[in-house]
């Protein structure tokens, strides 16, 4: 059973930077990809980003050039590091653990409790 743990969520200005970082614990073997999924208020859940196993990544087109995913193996630590944020990515962000390359939602297994992020014009 895989438990994750986000953090680094907070409150900053457009055009600020957040890193948001996901502690996993313990072993599920039919993980393959790890991601972060948001959803602000009235709105679904829509996936971020995402990496698989053999470093691919993928991201939404939204956020592209602006979010980087990366992965510490040796802290078992996914982060997300945002840079020019703007009001419309104020949204809870959750990390996920999945079992299909390119971490679409119905293939996710795990999930965290999700880190608050707000950002004001």
């Amino acid at each position: 059973q895989v438990q994750l743990v986000e953090s680094g969520g907070g409150s900053v200005q457009t055009g600020g930077s957040l890193r948001l970082s996901c502690v996993v614990s313990g072993y599920d073997y039919r993980t393959y990809c790890m991601g972060w999924f948001r959803q602000a208020p009235g709105k679904e859940r829509e996936g971020v980003a995402s990496i698989d196993n053999d470093g691919s990544t993928y991201y939404a087109d939204s956020v592209k050039g602006r979010f980087t995913i990366s992965k510490d193996s040796a802290k078992n630590t996914l982060y997300l590091q945002m840079n020019s944020l703007k009001p419309e990515d104020s949204a809870m962000y959750y990390c996920a653990a999945g079992r299909v390359g390119g971490c679409p939602e119905y293939g996710m297994h795990s999930w965290g409790k999700g880190t608050l992020v707000t950002i004001s014009s």
